[in-house]
């Protein structure tokens, strides 16, 4: 590992712990030329997760792109980036988990709306309106209407819809 103040090449491990859940690994290292200390991180190198969009399109999965998303529907709402973070985390999670190579946008969008509709109705709407591209304001109507008649999802109520969508996908969820 390269030292990020001197460049040099030959550095010592100080400290290594296990962070996110088992799926990386952070070291402290101290390089021996300047005694230096850093911190790098090691993670499992996945093949990328491809999008199959609704004109057939195939695009890598960006988890930047699903960050943005979140925000936008959740601007000026009493959302905080932790929870957004988590979303996102979870919503990634459970792609990588479910999906070997490919998924589509649609399967995508029901999990944003699904972290959404527990996150923040009002993002929940803001998100649908476009996903579900309304263009009248029956549309919006309808929706709320819908949301309304919906039970708020708790935490296991999730963990348990994704076990049962990795289980249909031939996988074991961890």
């Amino acid at each position: 590992m390269r030292c990020p103040k001197c460049g040099g090449q030959d550095d010592k491990v100080i400290d290594s712990r296990s962070s996110k859940e088992g799926a990386t690994i952070r070291r402290r290292r101290e390089c021996l030329a300047c005694e230096n200390r850093f911190t790098t991180y090691e993670q499992i190198e996945h093949d990328p997760l491809m999008v199959v969009k609704r004109d057939g399109r195939r695009e890598v999965f960006s988890k930047e792109k699903l960050t943005s998303s979140l925000q936008r529907a959740c601007q000026k709402r009493s959302v905080s980036e932790d929870d957004i973070a988590s979303a996102v985390e979870r919503i990634q999670d459970g792609l990588v988990e479910g999906f070997d190579r490919e998924t589509t946008s649609r399967t995508i969008g029901e999990r944003v709306m699904r972290e959404l509709r527990n996150l923040d109705p009002v993002a929940y709407v803001r998100f649908a309106s476009i996903y579900r591209n309304f263009e009248e304001a029956t549309d919006f109507v309808s929706e709320v209407e819908r949301l309304g008649s919906l039970p708020i999802a708790d935490k296991r109520q999730l963990e348990l819809i994704a076990e049962a969508e990795a289980a249909a996908k031939g996988k074991r969820p961890s």
